[in-house]
C-alpha cells in the first residue's frame, strides 16, 4: 500500500524539502501541498490523504483549527495528522491532541524520524516523542489541566475499563510503545495492543494520543514536578 501524504506548511521551501524526502520512499507519495489550514482540509478530503504533516502556525486557518475540522468530519476518520512544530514544547500541545492530532514532530527532526512518524501514524499509533510527552506533562502541571469542575465526570469515564486496561492506559500516558509496555507488564505485545484497542473503544478515543489526554484529564495519571 502506498501511503498518501499531504504537506501543510506556509513555507514553500520547507514543503519542497519534505516532498523530496517523502517521494524518495517506495511506499509513500506526496498527493498535495497546502499553504494554510483551510486548503489543507480541502485537499485532505479530495486527495484521500492518509497522513497530513501539519504546521501548527499558518496564516488564516491555522493547523489547530484545520486538525479539528479533519477530526470532526466522519468522511476523514482515517486521516491521521502529525503536527510539525518549531518547538516541541509549546502552548498548543494539549489543544492539538484534543483537536485530534496523532502526535508531534519537531521541524528539526532527522529524515528517518519524519519518515518513521508517517508510518507510525498510518499504523494507528501515537507519535509522542520523549520531548513532546515531557512537554505535555509540563503543560498539565503548569495549567492545572484535569483539575476543573468536569474532573469527576471525566473520572467516571474510566469505570468501564478493567484493571489491566487501566494499567496499560497509565503506560500509554507515559509515551511507551506496545513493546515497552509488554516488557514492563510481562505480557505479549499482542495482548497490550488488544487492551489499548479496547480502552480506545470504551473511552471513545480516536487514537493513542487522545488516550493520553483522557488519562490526565480523568486524574488517572498526575504530572509530577521534577
Amino acid at each position: 500500500m502506498t501511503i498518501r501524504v499531504l504537506l501543510a506548511d506556509d513555507q514553500a521551501l520547507l514543503r519542497s524539502a519534505f516532498k523530496v524526502l517523502v517521494d524518495s520512499e517506495p511506499d509513500m507519495e506526496v498527493v498535495g501541498e497546502a499553504s494554510d489550514g483551510a486548503q489543507a482540509v480541502l485537499l485532505a478530503k479530495s486527495e484521500a490523504a492518509d497522513v497530513v504533516l501539519m504546521d501548527i502556525r499558518m496564516p488564516g486557518t491555522d493547523g489547530l483549527a484545520a486538525t479539528r475540522m479533519i477530526s470532526d468530519d466522519p468522511a476523514m476518520s482515517h486521516v491521521r495528522v502529525v503536527m510539525l512544530t518549531t518547538f516541541e514544547v509549546d502552548e498548543y500541545v494539549v489543544q492539538s491532541l484534543r483537536a485530534g492530532a496523532s502526535g508531534f514532530l519537531g521541524k528539526g527532526a532527522e529524515p528517518e524520524e519524519l519518515l518513521g512518524a508517517i508510518r507510525v501514524a498510518v499504523a494507528g499509533e501515537a507519535l509522542l516523542s520523549p520531548t513532546a510527552t515531557k512537554g505535555l506533562i509540563a503543560r498539565f502541571l503548569a495549567q492545572g489541566e484535569g483539575s476543573d469542575g468536569d474532573a469527576p465526570a471525566r473520572s467516571e469515564r474510566l469505570d468501564a475499563l478493567t484493571g489491566r486496561e487501566r494499567e496499560v492506559l497509565v503506560q500509554v500516558a507515559g509515551g511507551h510503545s506496545n513493546d515497552e509496555i509488554a516488557e514492563r507488564l510481562e505480557v505479549s505485545p499482542l495482548t497490550v495492543k488488544t487492551h489499548v484497542n479496547r480502552a480506545m473503544a470504551k473511552l471513545g478515543a480516536r487514537d493513542r494520543a487522545q488516550l493520553v489526554v483522557i488519562a490526565y484529564e480523568s486524574g488517572l495519571v498526575r504530572p509530577r514536578g521534577e
